[in-house]
């Protein structure tokens, strides 16, 4: 007598949300300060300006960079301005904030931009577990732009979900 192992959850009109899938492709290139730093505590204008010109600025051409300071140091406002008025003839974009903000506000923004048509009426579980570290905004985010659309939201693996929503 053999049995047949039906699989309920592929059977199942789930639809499963992976949050991975909406992290940036890109890795962006990151532009430090700390190098021009005196003692790693202080930017000096005259310094800072003399050193610009020696960058090979080609370097970023199309890339998308990020301006960090990976030292704790009072940086000037003008600081960043110079670099991005050299940058912006070569880079896609510039953005003055460390690589799990860029991170985490492009995956915002990719949500945010989410053709939901797909998800009317059907059953979503966001997906919990990944290989990579994914924010708790983002899945506030996902939930707020499936949830006037699905029939329910669930949070974790088809197989062990948490209930979140369910429409009445």
């Amino acid at each position: 007598m053999s049995e047949v192992i039906v699989n309920k959850v592929a059977e199942s009109a789930l639809v499963t949300i992976d949050l991975e899938e909406f992290l940036p492709k890109v890795k962006p290139e990151l532009f430090d300060l700390k190098a021009y730093l005196f003692k790693e505590q202080i930017l000096k204008e005259k310094d800072f300006r003399e050193a610009l010109p020696q960058i090979n600025w080609e370097q970023y051409k199309e890339k998308t960079v990020l301006i960090i300071c990976s030292v704790d140091a009072i940086i000037p406002v003008w600081a960043y301005m110079l670099i991005a008025a050299n940058l912006r003839q070569y880079s896609n974009s510039v953005f003055m904030e460390t690589e799990a903000i860029w991170q985490t506000k492009e995956l915002l923004s990719t949500i945010r931009n989410l053709n939901t048509e797909e998800f009317i009426e059907k059953r979503i579980v966001i997906k919990g577990c990944g290989e990579k570290e994914i924010p708790a905004e983002a899945y506030f985010e996902i939930t707020k732009k499936v949830q006037p659309v699905a029939k329910s939201i669930m949070y974790g693996e088809p197989c062990s979900t948490v209930p979140v929503y369910k429409k009445k």
